[in-house]
């Protein structure tokens, strides 16, 4: 058994932290006893479920349960259409990945993804150099993989990349940024914001409404940046592990 409804086994989670690991992306008090059972039947040690910060019940039941809260997510919205989209100040310095810019990334993403305060790092029985792969390893499953990105964009200047950004198309009405990263000298420049820019074009020539970007709580400069930019708060998940021991 490696999977039932709203849960499943996370074949690269295992990988990294040498344990298994199972993940439940929506669970509700409907879900919860399933995915608790599901956990049992296959020898879980640690399970990471996500539900709405709305849904007081499963969030009482994942508690009783011995579930630790890591983290809040919280997801903002905006429309591409009612609301023009504003000139992009750093677009001659954005393009399209090319092959080859994979290491380069790599490099953005483990300098700007290092100690980055998610639900990994929340969790003080994790290999905290390991946390920090988890992203890494996101980014670069985002350059090989359309399942994970459709587009990847870099900034560059000359031969040296300095930021990237992921765009996936969700439906054909809503896409959303899903990670990226700017290298630390090159921050507080605009050029996230450009990045954004950047990915609501994207989402517009493919016809898009709507595009979604998500963070935790506590990353407040990204969610200024949001604001500024015409996005509004849309929902919040909470994101607990729940520990399975012997």
């Amino acid at each position: 058994m490696k999977q039932t409804d709203g849960v499943a086994l996370s074949a690269i989670d295992e990988e990294r932290f040498g344990i298994r690991v199972a993940r439940a992306n929506l669970v509700t008090a409907e879900t919860w006893p399933v995915i608790m059972d599901f956990c049992r039947a296959n020898q879980v040690k640690m399970l990471i479920a996500r539900c709405y910060t709305s849904d007081i019940a499963v969030t009482q039941a994942m508690e009783r349960a011995g579930g630790l809260l890591m983290d809040t997510l919280v997801v903002f919205s905006r429309d591409l259409v009612r609301h023009k989209i504003p000139d992009n100040p750093n677009q001659d310095i954005i393009r399209l990945m090319r092959p080859g810019d994979e290491e380069q990334i790599r490099e953005v993403a483990a300098r700007a993804f290092d100690g980055y305060s998610g639900h990994y790092h929340a969790d003080s029985r994790l290999d905290k150099a390991k946390c920090d792969e988890a992203y890494i390893s996101w980014a670069m499953r985002s350059c090989v993989s359309k399942e994970i990105a459709d587009d990847v964009y870099v900034a560059a200047h000359g031969d040296k990349i300095i930021g990237f950004i992921t765009m996936q198309l969700n439906t054909p009405e809503e896409g959303q940024a899903t990670i990226g990263g700017v290298l630390p000298e090159a921050q507080g420049k605009g050029l996230y914001r450009s990045f954004l820019i950047t990915g609501m074009e994207w989402l517009l020539a493919k016809q898009a409404a709507t595009m979604v970007v998500s963070t935790q709580i506590t990353n407040i400069a990204v969610q200024k940046v949001w604001v500024r930019l015409g996005f509004e708060p849309r929902y919040a998940f909470y994101t607990f592990h729940k520990w399975f021991d012997d």
